[in-house]
């Protein structure tokens, strides 16, 4: 796009445009739909990318737009959304990193956040499910053992998904697991009962913790959803982020596909955190679409106003605008963290600990402040539009409520003080193990 002198009727000259009322500066009633506007910046705020991303960008905005058509009765009447998934893996969109000489589109990491971001603006719910899966990625193709890497690029370049079962709802202590691995006839099956499986349900494959007899700590057992073994619950009965799977996962004598090498500095969870991220990033973005086209179309006012119409209201507008810069930056640190995790992951001076350590803090800095932009944006979204728009029909308290649900993940508010821990005492982030219940302290009593 070029900033030089106009070239035409409709090019505006922004030197002259810095007096008002001067030179061609038009009013919003003379811009008719045939008028082309020479905006600079997109509608929906975010960082840009380049040609590599909008060729994969043009292959699935037409699917997200599908997908987002429905988004908001699926919300409302609980429709598990195993169409729209299936619409996604006919593009392979699971397949996004492998190279493409093994089936997949050769994305970047950053493109995979950025298409994610897009996707969660159609639908959040869609987004999260994907979570596990974008991870496991990731650490097939860190994998050395190359039989192993060969049998799960060939599985995922096929539109094979993965999702994860590593959390249990109680009963086992910090730290250890009561799922287990076991020998049965000389084949290892797992046998346990895991809680927040999210994406498990539309899932392939599942990676499950388990607590192994023959080596120490968490190992990473995959096992195939299909066996008659496992038994899936669509059981998540929290207020927001409803349709993403996350509920019970029963496993009884289910046999081991494989295990996958456990790495005491994989940054997996900083991939985990930073998919939750670009969720959020795309709930403020469609809570910025609903604000927009509601305020464009609303005609009844208050008395309490300026007397004049809505779309023209100054304190409207600018509670937009407050809204609108809040989805930006939130976008923009997400895609920055990414960008930051993609460098320390093909950075070869850095060591295994320092490359986790770079991971992880971006991720909880990003964590940090995102999670408040979003939920202040999708609470906002309330303050333009009046009573009317918190009925039950409008479902505009989606956004709110799924910002608000993932906010709560991992806990949130423990993020802050890892990094500040980091950057005044040099304290290490450490690697996530297995949560659990603490054990009573010595000589307490219950009442």
């Amino acid at each position: 796009m070029s900033f030089g002198a106009p070239q035409n009727d409709f090019e505006v000259d922004f030197n002259t445009l810095s007096t008002p009322g001067a030179g061609n500066a038009l009013e919003l009633d003379e811009f008719t739909e045939d008028r082309p506007t020479r905006q600079l910046l997109k509608v929906t705020p975010g960082p840009g990318a380049d040609e590599d991303y909008e060729r994969l960008a043009a292959i699935f905005r037409p699917v997200f737009a599908q997908i987002a058509a429905g988004a908001k009765e699926r919300d409302r009447n609980r429709i598990l959304p195993f169409e729209q998934v299936g619409l996604l893996n006919r593009d392979r969109f699971g397949a996004l990193r492998l190279p493409v000489a093994d089936g997949g589109h050769g994305a970047r990491l950053s493109d995979v956040f950025r298409l994610l971001i897009e996707l969660s603006e159609a639908d959040s719910h869609i987004g999260q499910l994907w979570r596990a899966h974008i991870a496991f990625v990731e650490d097939a193709l860190r994998l050395q053992d190359e039989q192993l890497k060969a049998k799960w690029f060939a599985r995922i370049a096929a539109g094979q998904i993965v999702g994860n079962a590593y959390t249990e709802s109680g009963g086992n202590a910090l730290g250890t697991l009561n799922t287990k691995a076991s020998q049965v006839d000389g084949r290892w099956v797992v046998n346990g009962e895991k809680y927040y499986c999210t994406g498990t349900i539309f899932a392939d494959w599942t990676t499950v913790a388990v607590a192994h007899p023959e080596r120490p700590g968490r190992q990473i057992a995959v096992v195939s959803t299909q066996h008659s073994g496992v038994k899936i619950l669509d059981d998540w009965d929290g207020f927001g982020q409803g349709l993403t799977g996350t509920g019970t996962t029963e496993f009884h004598q289910v046999p081991v596909d494989s295990f996958m090498p456990e790495d005491p500095n994989d940054p997996e969870a900083s991939i985990f955190q930073l998919v939750l991220m670009a969720v959020q990033a795309g709930i403020g973005r469609a809570a910025l679409n609903d604000m927009r086209s509601s305020v464009q179309a609303r005609t009844r006012s208050f008395t309490t106003g300026t007397g004049v119409p809505v779309h023209r209201e100054p304190q409207v507008l600018q509670l937009v605008g407050e809204v609108s810069a809040e989805v930006f930056a939130a976008d923009s640190v997400v895609i920055g963290a990414v960008l930051e995790v993609e460098a320390a992951l093909q950075d070869a001076q850095l060591n295994a600990e320092e490359r986790f350590a770079v991971c992880e803090l971006a991720a909880n800095r990003a964590q940090t402040i995102v999670q408040p932009l979003v939920i202040s944006a999708t609470s906002k979204l309330f303050d333009g539009l009046g009573a009317s728009s918190t009925r039950s029909s409008c479902n505009m308290d989606r956004h709110w409520r799924n910002a608000r649900t993932i906010a709560t993940h991992n806990p949130a508010i423990y993020k802050a003080r890892i990094v500040g821990d980091y950057e005044i005492n040099g304290v290490q982030p450490q690697r996530l193990s297995v949560t659990g219940d603490l054990a009573a302290p010595t000589g307490h009593h219950a009442s």
